[in-house]
């Protein structure tokens, strides 16, 4: 099961992330985001962490050369991304697409897709994630083409019970293991990490 820790801001709780078993750290690109963090800083932090963690850049509206060029001066290995013409026109980088399950989602189920993840998470309007509300799993599941990752909501308390349903490829986790936006809370975020991969 990959595990994605989203939203870090500070390289504490990305240590704190990796000792707990995270695949992916997330690294909140969006100033509109109470999670954002500069690229500067982000670069500074990946620096230093082990190459098998995977890095990934969140990144809203922001131009396909601008999301390349700072891919690589920070040193990301994935790039996650809201708009499909976006991931069209960044065929080199490894793309997780992310999108919102409401009444109007559909996802077909086929290889053909251009990106090598899709992000599935609650509606969140202009906050692009970090909610702390869920969606029906159940409509992740059932897809053998498309590799999911489940976010919205989850925590401690019901990853085991999202996992049985949804049966993703990841699930990625952000609001509900933070004692305020930005920071995590360590004990949360190891139960959560202890249960999503036990």
């Amino acid at each position: 099961m990959m595990v994605k820790i989203c939203g870090i801001t500070n390289r504490e709780d990305a240590l704190a992330a990796i000792e707990g078993g995270a695949s992916a750290l997330g690294f909140n690109f969006y100033p509109k985001s109470p999670r954002y963090v500069e690229p500067d800083r982000a670069a500074e932090m990946i620096a230093g962490l082990p190459r098998a963690i995977w890095k990934v850049g969140i990144f809203v509206n922001d131009p396909p050369q601008r999301i390349s060029e700072m891919a690589r001066r920070v040193g990301l290995d994935v790039v996650q991304l809201y708009k499909m013409e976006d991931v069209l026109r960044l065929p080199d980088l490894r793309v997780w697409y992310a999108d919102h399950v409401d009444y109007e989602f559909f996802l077909s189920d086929t290889a053909d897709h251009p990106f090598e993840a899709i992000l599935l998470d609650a509606p969140a309007g202009a906050a692009y994630g970090g909610t702390g509300r869920t969606f029906d799993w159940s409509v992740a599941a059932g897809y053998r083409n498309v590799k999911i990752i489940l976010a919205g909501g989850l925590d401690a308390s019901n990853i085991k019970r999202a996992i049985a349903t949804a049966r993703p490829w990841g699930v990625d986790v952000c609001s509900r293991i933070e004692s305020e936006p930005g920071r995590k809370d360590h004990v949360k975020m190891a139960q959560f990490l202890k249960e999503a991969t036990s």
